[in-house]
């Protein structure tokens, strides 16, 4: 069995998890906990704390891809001007993803810098930096009736981390339990040769064995789209 895909997120929201990662496990005892539940870290998400807070410890974790967020809009005539801004300032965290061999990825969300299909746009021109990338999310895009597959196309080579997730209530934010068909968007991905993780994900608290069930359907669901999308 190939393994699964563990997102461990900051203190967004009340969630301890890489806080206790990091008070209690330590990265040694993360690669353990990791390898007896045959999962292989690929994110770590630092919207509170912030990337510099945990960048060694993702390190030594054996790095990864840090996401977290941009500022806030900005006037559409300032955008490049304000996106070369923001992508100069990530220097230091930049810095410290080369030390400590990681990646970072900006997500789009609503009322945020990165945001619009022009956004995206506008942040690939700027970014020359190969550890600097994009976390895409299709549920802001879609709260603005903007094109997943023209964000994916816009971002291209800097497309780091791909969240499977649609505008909906619930469970039905996952792949295969809301009304949006994924297959447009995995095959906009293989389009752009991304090579990385697509993540079933939602946010909420369903109880354990109705996530675990709901993310099996769209495990199935997004494996069907996937063959649709890039025929043998």
């Amino acid at each position: 069995m190939s393994p699964e895909l563990p997102d461990i997120w900051s203190a967004h929201a009340g969630c301890p998890h890489l806080d206790d990662v990091q008070k209690r496990l330590g990265p040694d005892g993360l690669k353990a906990l990791l390898a007896k539940h045959n999962l292989k870290l690929y994110a770590f998400s630092v919207y509170a704390g912030g990337y510099p807070k945990y960048a060694e410890l993702l390190g030594q974790a054996g790095g990864g891809v840090a996401i977290r967020g941009a500022p806030g809009p900005c006037d559409p005539k300032d955008l490049s001007a304000k996106m070369k801004a923001f992508i100069d300032g990530l220097k230091g965290e930049l810095e410290l993803a080369e030390k400590h061999d990681s990646y970072l990825a900006i997500e789009n969300h609503g009322n945020s810098l990165l945001d619009s299909v022009d956004s995206f746009k506008a942040f690939a021109d700027s970014n020359t930096h190969p550890r600097l990338g994009i976390a895409l999310a299709p549920y802001h895009l879609q709260a603005i009736k903007a094109s997943v597959e023209d964000a994916i196309a816009a971002a291209g080579k800097q497309l780091f981390f791909f969240y499977a997730w649609q505008r909906a209530n619930g469970v039905q934010q996952l792949p295969g339990l809301g009304q949006t068909d994924f297959t447009p968007w995995l095959a906009a991905l293989a389009k752009i040769d991304y090579k990385w993780y697509v993540n079933p994900f939602m946010h909420g608290e369903p109880v354990p064995d109705e996530m675990s069930k709901a993310l099996e359907k769209s495990r199935d669901y997004l494996k069907a789209c996937a063959a649709k999308a890039v025929p043998l």
